[in-house]
């Protein structure tokens, strides 16, 4: 009887140890997720090749916008997901409502809202835009990944290159 308390006591912390594993893998999206940003796309270029980056990814958000919230607390928030990105692209967020000035490729200042409907396009949110090194737009995926594989997957595609040679849903469906 003791020998069963034993190993049903043991069973129980390999369990939940398990399971604090996986709850510490959670973290903030906005702190370890996203860079800082000073809003100098050039600048954001630069710092991504000298940190041997292979572009930047601008998520495009909008406040109160469910999809946003869900991709930053189902996805967003998974160390694995922030540790991929942080080491291949320069993350950063802007509002397609916000004022927030940015510099633009061409060096003029901007506000965000007009730098994502001007110059790219946005109008439903969220919307993750990748840049090449040279600030050219090479990939757009527009909505909420429907889970964290999804997601990694994308970043894999833009990542390695998949892009130059094929469209992220053959890529995704040859993956799974």
């Amino acid at each position: 009887m003791k020998r069963l308390s034993s190993l049903i006591f043991a069973s129980l912390l390999i369990i939940l140890s398990g399971f604090g594993a996986a709850l510490a893998e959670i973290r903030d999206p906005e702190e370890h997720f996203f860079h800082q940003t000073f809003g100098d796309l050039q600048e954001e270029v630069d710092l991504a090749l000298e940190e041997g980056q292979k572009g930047i990814m601008v998520m495009f958000e909008l406040n109160d916008c469910p999809w946003c919230d869900r991709m930053k607390a189902t996805v967003l928030n998974q160390s694995e997901v922030q540790d991929y990105f942080r080491q291949n692209f320069r993350c950063l967020m802007m509002n397609v409502e916000g004022d927030n000035l940015v510099v633009d490729f061409d060096g003029e200042e901007i506000a965000e809202k007009d730098w994502a409907l001007k110059h790219n396009r946005i109008r439903a949110t969220p919307v993750f835009l990748f840049l090449d090194l040279e600030g050219n737009r090479i990939m757009r995926y527009t909505g909420a990944a429907k889970d964290i594989e999804e997601f990694m997957l994308l970043g894999e595609f833009v990542a390695d290159g998949h892009y130059q040679d094929s469209n992220f849903i053959k890529f995704k469906r040859a993956r799974r």
